[in-house]
């Protein structure tokens, strides 16, 4: 078996369902490289933890464009500014300080905790809208719509045009899926991301503008009135945060609260215990976020010097694959990494990555996480899988199913 023919292998769709095996076989190669010019993969969890940290990991785009890369897998192709996480220091540095001032502490200590009452209205009234059914999609009636109107309610979307936001967001958040759906037209695809697109973007000019004129308070009128050292965003990057937020945040939180449910439908000792315990579900997101992460791999860096891994030189200027994924199931790192264990007492997981990098929006998606799961079990009477393993996206870079079929025999109040 060739290296490869194992690259091939773990981006193939065939293969999306279980990649883990794939995993097991990457760790056996410190530093995995095809001949022909490909990315070198990393798969071994103080490896990547290691070159997270590393200075000479290069996010910016235009380095990933000079190394050759001919894809932007899980990018947000929205025709603005890169967002932060496509750049590197200092200019990172210098936006993610300015949004970190309006999302969390120490300038903003409650706004994410503050909203756990409105995230349980959010997750109490999808749930109700299951009304009398017996069978639903976990994907389209629950984790898609949850993570939008959150977002809504976080930038400071009135109530009034979450409708409309919902119908831009939709075909922009698709069109991250590599691949159309069966029956669905590619070029109408494009047609109607580039329309969304366009829309969303004068929709949050003219939001921007009118909370510079009369802020409010929430995460928009912050990022446009911000008093830190490094003072204002400017328009283009506040809209280009916002996206970042909303697409980012969106299609990470759908597959970690579907990852979630289907995992608790596989271990159903674990969703009994949740519903009995809501407090598990901060251990069971953690151990959810290293057993199935919703980022598996991180394709977005270049080497901007030689960096040398187990004895093997990445040369300058060299794409590289960080398998968070693999990482998060190392031997070396975990105990019986392959077993599903909330109770494990050391998670220190790749889920959200780790250094400069570290997923910015993860104290929202934990709680999102939290309260979706712990609801889902207390509410759903006797839930079950109808199909296993479920229907997965394409994407091999934000793994999740695209639809779960649950089968329950009611509602609880």
């Amino acid at each position: 078996m060739t290296h490869a023919s194992l690259l091939h292998r773990i981006t193939d769709y065939a293969n999306r369902a279980n990649p883990y095996p794939l995993y097991q076989e990457l760790r056996r190669t410190p530093v995995l490289h095809e001949e022909d010019g490909g990315p070198y993969l990393v798969g071994s969890y103080w490896d990547i933890l290691g070159l997270l940290h590393d200075p000479r990991i290069s996010s910016d785009a235009g380095n990933l464009a000079a190394a050759g890369a001919d894809e932007a897998v899980g990018a947000e192709e929205t025709g603005l500014p890169p967002s932060f996480i496509r750049l590197d220091p200092p200019e990172h540095d210098r936006l993610r300080r300015i949004a970190n001032r309006s999302f969390g502490p120490p300038h903003c200590p409650r706004r994410i905790d503050a909203m756990r009452g409105e995230l349980a209205e959010i997750v109490t009234g999808l749930i109700d809208g299951f009304g009398g059914a017996r069978q639903i999609d976990v994907v389209d009636q629950f984790a898609y719509p949850f993570p939008v109107t959150v977002i809504c309610r976080l930038l400071g979307v009135p109530r009034e045009d979450e409708p409309r936001f919902r119908a831009w967001v939709e075909p922009i958040v698709a069109s991250l899926d590599p691949q159309t759906q069966p029956g669905e037209n590619e070029a109408e695809r494009l047609k109607s991301t580039r329309e969304a697109r366009v829309q969303l973007g004068l929709y949050l000019a003219e939001l921007v503008e009118q909370r510079r004129r009369e802020p409010g308070n929430d995460m928009l009128s912050e990022l446009v009135t911000s008093h830190g050292p490094d003072g204002p965003m400017t328009t283009m990057e506040v809209l280009s945060t916002s996206v970042l937020l909303l697409i980012a945040g969106h299609e990470t939180t759908v597959n970690l609260i579907t990852n979630g449910m289907l995992t608790l439908l596989r271990y159903p000792e674990f969703l009994r215990k949740l519903r009995d315990d809501p407090g598990l579900a901060v251990n069971i997101v953690e151990e959810l976020l290293r057993y199935e992460p919703p980022v598996q791999l991180v394709p977005q860096r270049t080497c901007i010097a030689d960096i040398e891994v187990r004895g093997v030189t990445i040369p300058k200027g060299s794409r590289i694959w960080l398998v968070l994924a693999a990482g998060n199931r190392d031997p070396e790192r975990f105990e019986d990494p392959d077993r599903f264990d909330p109770y494990r007492g050391d998670i220190q997981h790749l889920g959200f990555g780790s250094g400069i990098h570290s997923c910015f929006g993860a104290p929202l998606a934990r709680l999102e996480a939290q309260i979706a799961l712990s609801e889902l079990a207390r509410r759903l009477d006797d839930p079950r899988l109808l199909e296993d393993p479920p229907p997965y996206r394409q994407n091999a870079v934000l793994r999740g199913p695209r639809h779960l079929a649950v089968g329950f025999d009611g509602l609880r109040p």
